[in-house]
């Protein structure tokens, strides 16, 4: 990666692009995307809008609110990807099952996209659409990144002490494929952490390599 654009700086310029209820509503399938996910009111819209310095994604005491898949552009090849929320969003069951069909082919279908970050309450991780997200990314052989979001909310040894039992869990069932950290959207902490992973899968090694020679 260039040092005239760090990810931080790119993080940054993020614009909106287009939204899609569908996959073939989707821009085109080429560059990179990180796709951001999370339960309804874990904290996923806050922690998308500090990392990118912005207000690109709507946060709502509402949960739910999220109800496309939402397209940030960082530059010409890479993007930022919002995903609906689930869990206890007050919307027609129809509704929740055609958000997780396209969902599912999104995940599972979609070429260019390098990992998938989750957003989990660091009070209430792993829940049933943690697990299934989990399973979604290791089934289309995607890495994933969870954040514990609300860290704050919790004391220093809580959420040390949380940290530590996802993090057992995952290795157990996923190994290194996914990998965890404490993360705080108003206090500010995590970002080194979150930047080093998003960069990692946006500016893989073998293009870098590519661009050297």
């Amino acid at each position: 990666m260039s040092s005239a654009t760090p990810l931080v700086t790119l993080c940054q310029r993020a614009h909106f692009i287009k939204s899609a209820s569908q996959v073939d509503q989707c821009p085109p399938d080429q560059g990179y995307e990180v796709a951001f996910a999370g339960r309804s009111n874990a904290g996923k819209s806050s922690a998308l809008n500090t990392l990118t310095h912005a207000r690109l994604a709507r946060t709502s005491k509402t949960p739910g609110r999220t109800q496309l898949i939402n397209f940030f552009g960082l530059d010409e090849q890479r993007r930022l990807v919002d995903l609906p929320g689930y869990g206890y969003a007050k919307v027609p069951l129809a509704l929740k099952e055609h958000w997780q069909q396209h969902l599912d082919a999104y995940l599972t279908g979609r070429q260019c996209l390098a990992g998938v970050v989750l957003v989990m309450d660091i009070r209430h991780p792993l829940s049933e659409f943690d697990q299934m997200m989990l399973e979604w990314a290791n089934l289309a052989g995607l890495p994933a990144h969870i954040l514990l979001s609300k860290a704050d909310k919790l004391t220093f040894g809580a959420a040390k002490n949380s940290l530590l039992k996802v993090q057992s869990t995952i290795r157990k069932e996923f190994g290194n494929r996914a990998s965890v950290q404490l993360f705080s959207a108003p206090k500010r902490q995590g970002l080194d952490e979150a930047y080093a992973v998003l960069e990692s899968w946006l500016f893989p090694v073998d293009e870098a390599q590519g661009q050297e020679q």
